[in-house]
């Protein structure tokens, strides 16, 4: 696909299909700078193009530049553009941006504005920035709102599950910890944290089984390699 659009692009170099194309190919190969640059390279054509500008605010925004970010989330406010997803995104960037006040009122819009699709995923990050904030009463009714929206939103149970390991509440954290893994296995925080939960009730056979299902989830996660580690050795002494 990578040959095809570029031998392609090369013979019709201002296609702005062609050049999407490309970006949206090296964005599912992983390659997100080659993908950035052509959603930039599409601006030389079209300073207006939607895709272009949300791709690159969400790439500023994982890339840990919320402010910048926001300037492209913003632009397609002006353009028109408010649906969900945008409000969502920029109520993220505003709490990232220390902007607090202007990041409840997007949430706000972006609730009025969600359908049944997307509100569990809304109610989610509103539960994420009340974790941020330290306000877990908020963030714990923020994701029992996600689950009724969503019954299967696994983010939410594996949140849930560390606000009720929190309070102590180690059965039921337990329970909400097997809920997100049995919704979705790939999700390594929720088997590091049911990991950390049985090393805790000294259940090192399931805690050590948990980590290495997070890692082979996510290979690169530091914090399960130290528990592994950590864990390997009790194993040694024994």
């Amino acid at each position: 696909a990578v040959v095809s659009t570029q031998s392609t692009g090369e013979v019709f170099p201002g296609e702005i299909t062609l050049i999407i194309g490309s970006a949206r190919v090296h964005e599912g190969l992983g390659d997100l700078d080659t993908s950035v640059k052509f959603y930039k390279k599409v601006f030389n054509y079209d300073a207006s193009c939607v895709e272009a500008i949300a791709c690159i605010g969400t790439h500023n925004f994982y890339s840990d530049m919320p402010e910048i970010a926001l300037r492209s989330f913003r632009r397609l406010l002006q353009m028109g553009v408010g649906n969900t997803e945008l409000y969502n995104n920029i109520a993220l960037c505003c709490f990232y941006a220390q902007q607090y006040d202007m990041s409840l009122t997007c949430f706000e819009r972006a609730l009025n504005l969600a359908h049944k699709e997307n509100t569990a995923d809304v109610w989610y990050n509103i539960g994420h920035v009340a974790v941020g904030i330290g306000d877990s009463n908020l963030a714990y009714q923020a994701f029992q709102l996600a689950l009724i929206s969503d019954n299967n939103h696994a983010e939410a149970y594996n949140n849930l599950a560390v606000l009720e390991m929190r309070k102590g509440k180690v059965e039921q954290a337990r329970a909400y910890f097997l809920s997100a893994i049995s919704i979705n296995q790939e999700l390594y925080e929720a088997h590091y944290n049911l990991s950390i939960l049985s090393e805790g009730q000294g259940d090192l056979n399931t805690s050590f089984k948990e980590v290495r299902k997070s890692l082979e989830a996510f290979p690169e996660h530091v914090d399960s390699k130290n528990l592994l580690a950590q864990l390997k050795q009790y194993f040694t002494l024994l």
